[in-house]
């Protein structure tokens, strides 16, 4: 078999199931598992699917995105461990932006006794602060129930008049080129001035969203370092144009 027929079939597997196996692929094209590796990294290099622990998936829909409910019960011990060491990064005296997220809602959890001012977009994000007494300022505009966030304009007016030591920022996709994007563009909007507005800029993300791009571009790579969690698939050098901190989960 052609190496062209033989990496059609790969990307036919995977739009009908979404992820498969190497050994699945394997057996669906009758090649050894080592071939279809190699098919998989040169498939991967054109952008045309994702290498996974195991075997390969699509890339998700670029304008699509989980809802804070279904983010909830999603790699629940990464983002834990995410957000724990992000919050060891805040020290008392700082002045700091949570965005809407899963993982800045428990970066918050994290900041118990620490004397630190936070602003945020996140509807849930506000609950955990109140919760552990922090001070908090809230960035008003219109309310986006599927992520918990608020955007706009008047959101844009409020977060412009702050500036702020460190952000933590949510995202959809990290990609080495194509920088951090999300689904929404007036989320991007946001979480660019974020990072406009922020001393020390960080990326808060599982290892899921490597790889990944969205629809509307929030940065370049290099304008953020990363936070992320550790896989043995994944090639962090890749994102060799910032730092990337792995926490062990």
């Amino acid at each position: 078999m052609l190496n062209a027929e033989r990496q059609f079939i790969i990307l036919q597997v995977l739009k009908e199931q979404e992820t498969a196996t190497v050994h699945d692929l394997s057996e669906a094209t009758g090649a050894s598992m080592s071939t279809i590796r190699r098919d998989l990294v040169q498939l991967e290099n054109e952008n045309k699917l994702k290498r996974v622990h195991g075997g390969a998936s699509l890339f998700h829909s670029k304008w699509t995105e989980p809802s804070l409910g279904e983010k909830s019960t999603q790699n629940l011990d990464e983002k834990a461990k995410i957000a724990a060491y992000a919050a060891g990064l805040v020290k008392n005296g700082d002045c700091i932006f949570l965005d809407a997220g899963t993982t800045t809602q428990k970066i918050a959890e994290f900041l118990n006794g620490k004397e630190v001012i936070v602003v945020t977009n996140g509807y849930q994000v506000i609950e955990n602060l109140v919760a552990e007494g922090i001070t908090t300022y809230i960035v008003g505009g219109k309310f986006k129930a599927r992520t918990g966030a608020m955007t706009g304009p008047k959101a844009l007016e409020s977060i412009e008049t702050y500036r702020f030591d460190k952000c933590f920022i949510g995202i959809n996709g990290i990609h080495e080129t194509l920088g951090y994007t999300t689904a929404d563009p007036d989320e991007a909007i946001i979480k660019r001035a974020a990072i406009k507005l922020s001393r020390e800029p960080y990326i808060v993300a599982d290892y899921s969203k490597i790889g990944e791009s969205a629809f509307s571009k929030v940065a370049d790579i290099e304008d953020c370092a990363i936070i992320t969690n550790n896989h043995p698939e994944l090639d962090y050098d890749a994102l060799k144009h910032t730092t990337v901190e792995v926490v062990k989960t």
